[in-house]
C-alpha cells in the first residue's frame, strides 16, 4: 500500500505524465516491481498509460477532489463552532443550489441547542430566516417558480399567510441586510440570517434564540456578519463547499 501511495504522488508530480523507468528512479522501487505497481493501479483506475507514460486516473482525481471537499467542510465547521463559542448561540450555514434550500452546516451545543427541524426546512423557505434569506436573493421568477413548487402554508400561528404577503416582504429585504424571523418556524425561536456572497450562488449564515433573549438576536447577528466580512481568502472559498 505505501509503495502504491509512493508511485501515486511521484505521478501526481509530472503533469505531462512518466515513464515507468523514470518513476522507479524517483521513487527508489525495483523496476519489476513498479511495473506490477502500475499495472494493478491502471487496472484499478488510479493510474492511466497513453503511449508509454502514466498520468493519475479518474479514480485517483475522484479521491483527491473528495479530500478537498472534506477538508473545506472541516474548515467550514471549525468557523461556525468559533462563531457559536463568541456569540453564544446556534450557527446555520445553507444555500441555494438546483432549485433546494440545503443546511450545509450546523454548529450548536447542548447548552444552545440548534431549531429541531420537524418540518422539513425545503419545504418550508417561507417560514424560517435561512429560506427567506435565501429567496430574497433569487431573481423573481426563479423566487416564483420556488413557491410554486413549495406553496405558502401555515407551520404556526405567526407565519406568513400568504406567497403575496411573502413576496411583498421579501422584495423589501435590504441588500445585504439581515432577514429576521419569530416563531414563524417553531414556537419560542427567532432566527436571523444574513446573506453571503459565494460567486453566483445565493448563499446565508444564520443564528437562532429562544425568544426571551431576543434583544440578543439583532446585535448577534450584526457581529456575525462583520467577522464574515473579515473572513480570509481561503475560508470564503471554502464557504463555497
Amino acid at each position: 500500500m505505501q509503495r502504491a501511495m509512493r508511485l501515486l504522488e511521484c505521478v501526481a508530480g509530472h503533469e505531462s505524465g512518466a515513464p515507468a523507468k523514470q518513476l522507479a528512479r524517483e521513487t527508489g522501487l525495483a523496476l519489476p516491481t513498479t511495473y506490477h505497481l502500475l499495472r494493478t493501479l491502471v487496472h484499478e483506475g488510479y493510474l492511466r498509460r497513453e503511449k508509454g507514460l502514466f498520468f493519475l486516473g479518474a479514480a485517483a482525481e475522484r479521491l483527491s477532489s473528495s479530500g478537498a471537499q472534506e477538508k473545506r467542510r472541516s474548515t467550514v465547521a471549525d468557523a461556525l463552532a468559533h462563531w457559536r463559542d463568541s456569540i453564544g448561540a446556534p450557527v446555520y450555514y445553507a444555500i441555494y443550489r438546483e432549485g433546494e434550500i440545503e443546511v450545509m452546516c450546523v454548529s450548536d451545543t447542548p447548552g444552545n441547542p440548534a431549531v429541531e427541524e420537524w418540518a422539513d426546512f425545503r419545504e418550508t423557505g417561507h417560514a424560517h430566516a435561512i429560506g427567506q434569506c435565501l429567496l430574497s436573493q433569487l431573481d423573481a421568477a426563479t423566487r416564483r417558480d420556488h413557491l410554486e413548487r413549495y406553496p405558502v402554508r401555515p407551520i404556526t400561528p405567526y407565519t406568513v399567510r400568504d406567497s403575496r404577503t411573502l413576496l411583498q416582504r421579501l422584495e423589501r429585504v435590504g441588500r445585504m441586510e439581515p432577514v429576521v424571523e419569530r416563531q414563524e418556524y417553531a414556537l419560542g425561536t427567532v432566527c436571523a440570517a444574513i446573506p453571503i456572497t459565494v460567486g453566483t450562488t445565493a448563499a446565508t449564515m444564520a443564528i437562532s434564540l429562544p425568544c426571551h433573549q431576543e434583544d440578543r438576536l439583532l446585535p448577534a447577528a450584526r457581529r456575525l456578519q462583520s467577522e464574515i466580512g473579515r473572513l480570509p481568502g481561503s475560508l470564503t472559498l471554502s464557504i463555497s463547499i
